[in-house]
């Protein structure tokens, strides 16, 4: 009988946490409720007087268990959909202050500065370039020669011909008052060596110097 008595409580304890096992914190007043009614029936195999005892240990044992241990309330959290932001277009790079546009190989007839049909194609992509940005830019065109010739000669060859490209380019849309100076170098300004066909053709140019505002 003293063997029952002094296993009696571990045998309540256990009963009832193992009943508990599971439940969440909130359920604990439930959990205590049970395990009091459990204690307390286990309790009075023993005595009457064991029902009460019984009940109030193991209901205050499960009920506590049960608000340590029990499982907290799980917390579903709304997921909004993440919209990933636009990727920006980069900005065209800046155009340069300054920049020469040559025009090489423009085939004048001798003593002629008269544009001929084969250079116009060359002619339309500069003024079409020129157009679109001609109320920020000023203009300066200056013409150029090979050696051959005189110095006389082909100075006043190279300003014919820069007077007919800015010509054309006015004819095209480029505005006049963008152009401020228009100018001859003659041969005075060679890019390569007149010592032969190829050096001689690169150094017949007419360069068109652009400086934006």
């Amino acid at each position: 009988m003293t063997m029952i008595r002094t296993a009696l409580p571990l045998i309540l304890v256990g009963s009832v946490l193992t009943g508990c096992a599971g439940v969440k914190k909130t359920d604990w007043p439930a959990c205590a409720a049970i395990g009091g009614a459990t204690g307390a029936a286990v309790g009075a195999i023993e005595s009457s007087s064991y029902a009460g005892w019984g009940g109030l240990v193991a209901g205050a044992t499960a009920g506590a268990y049960c608000y340590v241990h029990g499982q907290g309330e799980e917390q579903v959290a709304a997921v909004e959909p993440v919209t990933p932001a636009p990727t920006p277009t980069p900005a065209p790079a800046p155009l340069p202050r300054q920049e020469t546009i040559v025009v090489r190989d423009l085939h004048f007839a001798f003593d002629s500065a008269e544009i001929s049909p084969a250079d116009r194609a060359q002619l339309d992509t500069v003024a079409s370039r020129l157009r679109s940005e001609a109320s920020t830019t000023r203009l300066t065109i200056n013409g150029h020669t090979d050696s051959k010739g005189t110095d006389r000669y082909n100075q006043r060859l190279s300003e014919r011909r820069a007077a007919s490209v800015r010509n054309y380019l006015v004819q095209s849309g480029v505005p006049a008052a963008s152009i401020v100076s228009v100018q001859g170098m003659g041969e005075s300004q060679p890019v390569a060596t007149n010592d032969t066909a190829e050096g001689r053709a690169t150094n017949r140019r007419v360069e068109i110097l652009v400086e934006r505002q």
